[in-house]
């Protein structure tokens, strides 16, 4: 069981959208968990295999319980059965109380069809009719208490946003854990829109703009699929 869950279509995604929050929560005392759906095979730069070893590597900046891939296929995964077993089964697993997952809409359609894809395997997690097994033993039906959408590439209006700041430079870190993707002076791989030494200012830019809305250095924005509830209006900042 973890209390956070965090879903990436693609390794990295989750580095760059809302590892200053999973970084806050692990600090705080929370447990917290990573599920990769692709090893990212399509991206113009490294390998799958090398994407592995670098989430393997970035997980343990971050200091998470666990990182899985479950492999499915880069570009071309269906919102599915399938598809939603696997997910389905993962949730009934670890048990989480939030799930986080990609943004609802983005520039790399497959961050969409993911947010939907998880999304829709977090309810149906919760319906006792759909039958799944975890080491050969049925699996009892569980919905996670809510599901977060991170903000990625589209200037989204986030519905809340976390204060980071004690965690950027670590995010930072982890993101760059990543070295086949973002910018390395040594690389002779093709230049893509986030491998230049501009690209990792602008993650920094993004949070800062999402932090000067509640008086911080940097934050990380999320949008939600219902209302939040609110015990106390004077702790909100």
């Amino acid at each position: 069981m973890v209390d956070i869950l965090a879903f990436g279509i693609h390794p990295d995604d989750i580095e760059l959208s809302c590892s200053g929050t999973l970084l806050k929560h692990i600090a705080a005392g929370y447990s917290v968990g990573i599920i990769d759906l692709t090893k990212g095979e399509l991206g113009t730069r490294g390998t799958a295999e090398l994407r592995l070893q670098e989430a393997t590597a970035a997980a343990k900046i971050l200091g998470v319980q666990f990182r899985e891939n479950l492999g499915f296929q880069d570009g071309f995964f269906r919102n599915d059965k399938e598809n939603q077993y696997k997910i389905i089964e993962k949730i009934r697993q670890y048990r989480p109380k939030i799930v986080l997952c990609n943004a609802i809409s983005d520039r790399h359609p497959d961050h969409g069809r993911a947010a939907q894809l998880v999304s829709e395997a977090c309810f149906y997690a919760g319906l006792s009719k759909i039958e799944t097994a975890y080491n050969k033993e049925i699996q009892d039906a569980y919905r996670p208490k809510a599901v977060y959408h991170y903000i990625q590439d589209r200037q989204l209006k986030p519905d809340f946003v976390v204060d980071i700041s004690a965690f950027m430079d670590k995010k930072i870190e982890a993101i760059m854990a990543f070295s086949s993707q973002f910018f390395n002076l040594n690389s002779t791989e093709p230049v893509t829109p986030i491998s230049s030494p501009e690209f990792i200012e602008t993650v920094k830019g993004k949070n800062r703009t999402f932090g000067r809305e509640i008086l911080v250095e940097f934050a990380e924005g999320f949008t939600v699929e219902r209302n939040i509830g609110v015990e106390d209006l004077l702790s909100l900042k």
